[in-house]
This record gives C-alpha cells, structure tokens and sequence, in this order.
C-alpha cells in the first residue's frame, strides 16, 4: 500500500495545485506528516485515507491500489480528449520512469496517443547542449520506447551505465551508435557495440513534441 499511495497522494495534490501546507489543514494534520506520507515514511490510518480518497474523489482502490499517474486519465481530465502526464526536473539514472519521484508539473496531450499501451512522460530541459534546436526550461515531451528501428536518427534519452542520463541525438550504425549534441561547443559521445551492451546504453524514451514557455 505504502508506495502507491505515496505516489498517488503526491500526484493527487500537486495536480490539484495544492500544497502540502493546504493539504494538511484539510486534513487537520501537520504538514510534515503529508511530507511523510509522500516520502513513504509513515502511512495514515484508515479513516484519514477515507478522507483523502473524498477529498480527491476517488475510490480507494484508485488511491492504494495502483499507480494513477498514467492510468484512471478520466478522473484527473477535464477534456475527456486529452489525459496529463508527469514533467520531470530530472531523470535519475537506475530508476524506471513510472518511478521517479521530481514531478515539477503535468502536461496534456491528446488522450488517444495512449492507445495501445503507448506511455509518454515530459522532461524540462537544463542546459545548452541541444541548442538551438531546444533550449533550457523547454518541455520535450517523450514517448517510452526502446525500439531501434524507431530511435535511430531521432532525439532521445538515454541511459548509461546505471549512473548518467542525457538527451541527445542518437544514430546507429554497424560499429555501435553515436550520442550526438547540437550544439557544437559539446563534443560528440561514441560507442561500441560491446560497451552498448557492457555498460550499457538503455534508451528510455524518443522526443516526439517540444513545448517552449515564454
């Protein structure tokens, strides 16, 4: 239960534009124990997560039973046409997408980019090593596939090693692949097809659209 409802109640809240302060006078708690509850650190009894499936009104099988973050779309849309799904700040190497926890925002898109098990998460861009194609604080948004046949000569993320995540363009060729900037004052990262599979070099997902914010 615990994780799950860490990560829905966090979902819940932010997407409600709620605070945790907020949060916790609803609830008539201290707001540390929200940060707790969020953290998977201490779990509410019952009758609070009665209270908190009323608030967000959902069931409780919605709230302690699964991740809501890309599923159970109606309840959290307006438009029954688009759904909206986490940005990150940051990617942490190691850990799968549906569960990393620096959620900074939600973003819509069409609801029927979902169809066949499709899953897509946003990043907000730091740094200048893809300019002028995407500069910092745009939002790129990322469908979660691995497929080679797919991601070669596209925008991707990529893992390597289990330690460091980045954004690059990707080409494939006969002798491994090449992790390519735009921008040309960063240097072009090579590798073999032994150290793709040694280290390895895992692409977690392929930029499909870019949303920039004035």
């Amino acid at each position: 239960m615990e994780n799950n409802f860490a990560r829905n109640l966090r979902h819940l809240r932010i997407q409600s534009s709620m605070t945790q302060e907020e949060l916790a006078k609803k609830l008539d708690k201290d707001y540390s124990t929200i940060g707790k509850w969020e953290l998977g650190q201490r779990s509410p009894i019952m009758t609070d997560v009665i209270r908190i499936a009323d608030l967000f009104n959902v069931s409780l099988e919605q709230l302690i039973g699964s991740s809501i973050i890309y599923d159970n779309a109606e309840m959290i849309n307006i438009d029954s046409n688009v759904t909206k799904i986490p940005v990150f700040g940051t990617i942490k190497a190691g850990i799968p997408i549906e569960s990393q926890s620096d959620i900074i925002d939600y973003v819509e898109i069409p609801k029927h980019w979902l169809n066949g098990g499709k899953k897509f998460y946003g990043l907000k861009i730091s740094g200048d090593s893809m300019l002028p194609k995407y500069n910092e604080n745009d939002i790129v948004i990322f469908e979660q596939n691995d497929d080679k046949e797919l991601y070669n000569g596209k925008d991707v993320a990529v893992m390597i090693n289990g330690t460091e995540s980045t954004f690059k363009k990707i080409l494939v060729n006969d002798k491994g692949i090449i992790l390519q900037p735009y921008n040309p004052a960063y240097d072009i990262m090579m590798f073999s097809k032994e150290q793709v599979e040694q280290l390895p070099i895992k692409i977690i997902g392929i930029a499909i659209e870019k949303r920039t914010r004035l």
